[in-house]
Order: C-alpha cells, then structure tokens, then sequence
C-alpha cells in the first residue's frame, strides 16, 4: 500500500479515521448551533457615544452614554400554571381501623393500625405503641401493604393534622466556637403533650384489640418472608 504524506490517509481519498471519529475529534458538538433566524436576531447594534452636556454653576458636565438596548430582543416568560396540588385519593384496600404492614422507613416490616388520612394525602397511624413501639406516625400510602384484618376504632377520638408533626428549629453549632471544641447539641426530651396525645389515642384501641384473641401478639409480631414464599401468592 502506497504511504501517504497526509497522517490521517490510508491512501490518497481514503481517510483512516472514520464521519464519526472526525466529528469527535474536531468537537464541533461542543458548538453552538446557529439558525440564520437566530443569527438575525443576535446581531448587535452599533453602539453610539452621544453626549449630553449640561449647564449647572457655569460648569459644563458630560452625562455618561447609555448602553443601548436590542428592540429586537425576545424575552422569554415562564409558563403559568394552574396546576392545583391536591391530597392522592385513599385506596379502597384501606379503611379508619384497617391494620397496614410499612415497607420503608425507621419501623419497616411492623403492623400498625390505620387512624385516618390527613389533607397533605399521608396516612396517620400507630402501633398502638403498647404492642410494637410504633408511636403516632405519618406514612405514605405507596409504601404500605393493605391486609384484611381491622380493629374497631369507633371510640377513638384523633384531632390531630399535619402541624402536628412540624419539628421545631434546633440551634445549629457548625461554624461555631461549641463545635471547634466539641461541644454538642442537647437532646430534646420528648414533649409531655405528645406522650399524653399517644395514651389518649391507643387507650380505646388497645381495649378493642384485647376482646380479639391472638390480635395482640399478631400486631406485636414483625412481618418477614421466609425462604420460598412468593409476596405475590400471599393473601394479607
């Protein structure tokens, strides 16, 4: 084969590199595009000093041009939206007193027992707290399994909302002389009204569990798969 003077050529009219690696090598993706259109409107007026003098105490000032503006210029606005943010619709599988099994989160795997659902569309449920430690919660609903077993909650009274669950703002010691010397934040002790909201709310719960036999120990219990179960053949 005839040697070429060229390094990118094989041979004269034959490329050793390939449309695709030509394109990669000279980067011309990294680019803008340009439209004629575009090119249009891009296009910069000649700027003009044009002074405009001034009389003030027999003293004549010059006032600074001002930059000139593109009467072509398109200005771009963000589309309105009149999308209203509504609360998902509950699903049929569950209903105020209907037992949940929570997939995801700090008390994954526990059966807790459905109260009501909130405006912000979560779910408001506990343990009761006596039976599994699951205080008052809120959990969304797409991470629940919905089973067939309910406990009467007809004599449980829960006004609670979703201010209920706003955290309060805690000092913060980053950048500051306490954490250069170690010092941390102090433990919040858990409030009073909240340990006295829990009680209220599983008090009539936990007298409607004890009247069902084996229900205690069933929602104390964790659920767990064992080796071969299918979660897609099991009834809940």
């Amino acid at each position: 084969m005839a040697k070429s003077a060229h390094k990118n050529q094989l041979a004269p009219g034959i490329s050793r590199l390939s449309r695709s690696a030509v394109f990669s090598k000279r980067a011309a993706y990294k680019l803008p595009k340009r439209t004629p259109a575009a090119a249009a409107t891009t296009e910069t007026a000649p700027a003009t000093t044009e002074y405009k003098p001034y009389i003030k105490n027999d003293l004549i000032d010059a006032v600074a041009p001002q930059p000139t503006k593109l009467t072509n210029a398109v200005v771009t606005k963000p589309k309105a939206v009149n999308k209203a943010q509504r609360a998902p619709k509950l699903r049929a599988s569950i209903t105020p007193g209907t037992v949940l099994i929570l997939l995801a989160g700090r008390f994954r795997g526990r059966r807790v027992v459905f109260l009501k659902q909130l405006s912000s569309g979560m779910l408001l449920v506990t343990g009761p707290y006596k039976f599994n430690g699951v205080p008052l919660r809120r959990v969304n609903q797409a991470y629940v399994i919905a089973t067939s077993t309910k406990v009467d909650i007809s004599g449980t009274t829960v006004d609670i909302t979703d201010k209920y669950f706003k955290r309060e703002s805690q000092p913060k010691l980053k950048g500051t002389e306490a954490e250069f010397f170690g010092e941390q934040a102090q433990k919040q002790e858990h409030p009073a009204q909240k340990i006295a909201d829990q009680k209220k709310v599983d008090q009539a719960i936990v007298a409607a569990v004890a009247k069902v036999p084996f229900l205690a120990s069933y929602l104390a219990s964790s659920f767990s798969l064992s080796k071969g179960e299918a979660p897609h053949k099991l009834k809940f």
